[in-house]
């Protein structure tokens, strides 16, 4: 697989800017499905939650992924849930600081993966889940739930 660039701290910001109309458990499988053909389509092995007000209603694992990713999907998504913005650009602005996760997050950090690859879900402003990916590098991770999500707002 070929290098994949960074996005820049705009374009992460502008992710953030995404909403949804409105969100429900039947949304919230649409969009699975969405992500799981975004997937298969750039033929990754990626495993896909989506998570809302704390309930898992969707989960898919393709190609290789397993348990082992379990851990990563909910610690990216207790990251963009604790700071309210995707994962990716949480890591980039701590790097970018020289801030560790511990010195802004407390304890919580322990429950927290520094890794891009989960966005808020959020519906009039309000954030009211996750979707987020685990299985690639995470800016890989990432590109793929930015572009399920467009995929999905598009259809």
């Amino acid at each position: 697989m070929e290098a994949v660039a960074e996005p820049t701290l705009g374009e992460l910001e502008a992710i953030d800017a995404i909403e949804f109309p409105q969100m429900d458990n039947e949304t919230a499988v649409r969009l699975g499905e969405v992500a799981v053909q975004t997937i298969r389509d750039r033929q990754l092995s990626l495993a896909v939650d989506i998570v809302l007000s704390g309930d898992l209603v969707f989960r898919a694992k393709l190609g290789k992924t397993s348990a082992v990713n379990n851990p990563y999907l909910a610690g990216k998504a207790a990251l963009a849930l604790h700071f309210g913005t995707n994962s990716l650009l949480t890591r980039l602005r701590l790097e970018a600081a020289g801030t560790p996760l511990e010195s802004v997050a407390g304890a919580e950090s322990k429950r927290m993966f520094l890794y891009g690859g989960s966005l808020p879900i959020k519906v009039a402003g309000e954030i009211v889940g996750t979707i987020t990916m685990s299985g690639e590098t995470d800016v890989v991770d990432h590109l793929t739930a930015v572009a399920a999500v467009r995929r999905f707002l598009a259809s």
